[in-house]
């Protein structure tokens, strides 16, 4: 545990002040892609560009003595933050069978229903993107401060209206508004408003359709299978 501590520590700090220069091999890499797209990472890649820790899942919380301690483990009692490295769908290498994993079609029903409703969204859609974004995780934080079940940007959440975007109905509200402003903005396109819902609608823009990143191209599929699953079930 104490390595732990010390190796979430480092990484945490390099998280703060936002450096790009190599740190010891130990500690987290800050890593910006020719694309533009920014990866935080703790392996060594070399020449291999697919090493990641970006499906690593680090808890944050005080322990007993009140330090504050990161584990990849998760904490006994209920005070934590779930820190992530990237969105859950995201990981082009990712093992996961997306037509198979289980849904979550129970968690939030009445908020998805009332936001869904609210900014004509499929609620099957939204689901979906909950799920690729966090897999349902309420607490989700990714090192970039993407918060909450969404994933919303603390600039994106402000000009959303969201005070709060790691309360759950808050989140879903904004959530739901920005991606039906990406499905007006490309005529309804699901996978242009998916795609710039992750990548951001300047990038859709700037390529003329999905962007050329391999996380992004992988969460679009990944969020229309979701997508068909949840409006099957």
């Amino acid at each position: 545990m104490t390595s732990i501590k010390t190796y979430f520590a480092s990484s945490m700090a390099i998280l703060v002040l936002g450096l790009a220069a190599p740190v010891l091999a130990d500690s987290v890499k800050r890593v910006v892609h020719p694309d533009g797209t920014v990866e935080y990472t703790n392996v060594d890649s070399g020449n291999d560009k697919r090493a990641s820790s970006k499906d690593e899942v680090v808890y944050r919380y005080r322990d007993d003595n009140g330090v504050m301690a990161y584990s990849g483990v998760q904490p006994s009692g209920e005070d934590f933050d779930v820190i992530r490295f990237e969105c859950y769908a995201c990981d082009p290498d990712s093992d996961i069978d997306w037509r198979k994993t289980p849904l979550y079609l129970k968690p939030y029903r009445d908020e998805i229903k009332t936001a869904a409703n609210e900014f004509k969204v499929d609620p099957a859609l939204v689901r979906a993107v909950i799920h690729a974004e966090s897999a349902f995780n309420a607490k989700a934080l990714s090192p970039k401060g993407a918060q909450g079940l969404m994933q919303l940007m603390p600039g994106t959440a402000k000009e959303l209206g969201v005070s709060n975007a790691m309360a759950a109905p808050e989140n879903i509200r904004g959530g739901v508004n920005y991606l039906a402003r990406m499905l007006k903005r490309f005529d309804g396109d699901i996978k242009l408003a998916t795609a710039a819902y992750n990548a951001g609608p300047g990038a859709v823009g700037r390529h003329g359709g999905i962007p050329p990143y391999a996380e992004t191209r992988a969460y679009v599929e990944r969020v229309g299978i979701l997508h068909e699953r949840y409006a099957s079930n």
